[in-house]
């Protein structure tokens, strides 16, 4: 059931997350125009039911609703600013950034905005399949008012959490994010800790998930090691990219973060070896690398992107 008084949505970047989203709403109902620089996205949606805007400012003018999805801060910068797409938000419309993103940043673009346009943050979690199944979590920030009127949005992706004033959704999915990239670094160094001593890795990964070591990157990022694709689904330059976000938020801390540090220079030296647009977990391979080890493990691995 789609409020009809947002029912125009517009939809900048259909990437891999973008684009089961975008799906998703047209699917609950809404008008949605999308917009990408890909075309191949905007073709299939266009055969969903969207309407194919041929630039943002297109999307955004004729929306009640517009939805960004970009993989950085830099690339919302250029869309919103550089493109002059936020001056085209119409009277009373709302504007929600998906994109993982600075705090300060996003409260800035809201001061740009148009009188009685709206802004919130909410960025996502739950990776390619949760985007394509509806599970994501999604971070909203803003004011009370825009945050209940972003949800009844958001809700047909997933389960949505109010975080509190414009921003915080940001602050949230970092720290988030945060805690994930540590254990994605650390997830690698347990596998090759036991296989060393002697344990089969089919036991080792069952141990894990019925234990105090169990967790979602164990039991959602461990398939991807041992079927050897690492993910490319989310590169390590997107890694990179949020690990310096997390960073600039640490700076507001009296106090070292060491594991995160860690992850972080983890993370780099991957990057530097595979490339940045090598697949997330290419953190355990460069241990399977050194170590000699191999996580191949056989069963009926299926890539999260197509669950």
């Amino acid at each position: 059931m789609t409020n009809s008084l947002d029912q125009n949505i517009g939809f900048i970047g259909v990437g891999n997350m973008g684009f089961p989203m975008a799906l998703r709403l047209i699917k609950a109902g809404y008008t949605v125009t999308v917009f990408d620089l890909n075309p191949e996205p905007l073709e299939q949606l266009s055969k969903a039911g969207a309407n194919v805007a041929s630039n943002a400012k297109e999307a955004a003018h004729s929306s009640d609703v517009l939805l960004t999805s970009l993989p950085r801060p830099d690339h919302v910068e250029t869309v919103m600013i550089t493109q002059e797409t936020l001056p085209c938000l119409s009277d009373g419309s709302l504007w929600i950034d998906l994109t993982t993103n600075r705090k300060e940043f996003i409260q800035e673009l809201a001061e740009k905005a148009p009188k009685n346009v709206s802004v919130a943050d909410s960025p996502v979690t739950g990776a390619v399949d949760g985007a394509r199944n509806g599970k994501l979590t999604l971070f909203v920030g803003g004011e009370p008012t825009v945050r209940i009127r972003s949800t009844q949005i958001l809700k047909h992706l997933g389960r949505v959490i109010e975080c509190g004033e414009l921003g915080s959704g940001n602050v949230v999915k970092l720290v988030t994010n945060q805690l994930w990239f540590i254990a994605a670094a650390a997830l690698g160094e347990g596998f090759a800790l036991g296989m060393a001593n002697g344990v089969d890795l089919a036991v080792l990964y069952d141990a894990i998930q019925d234990s105090v070591g169990d967790s979602f990157v164990a039991r959602h990022d461990a398939p991807s090691i041992f079927a050897g694709h690492y993910d490319p689904s989310f590169t390590l330059d997107l890694c990179l990219k949020d690990l310096g976000l997390i960073s600039e938020l640490s700076s507001l801390l009296p106090s070292d973060l060491p594991m995160t540090e860690a992850a972080h220079e983890v993370f780099s030296r991957a990057a530097a070896r595979y490339g940045n647009e090598a697949g997330e977990l290419h953190v355990a391979k460069q241990i399977e690398d050194d170590t000699g080890i191999s996580f191949r493990l056989e069963g009926e691995w299926v890539p999260p992107w197509e669950k």
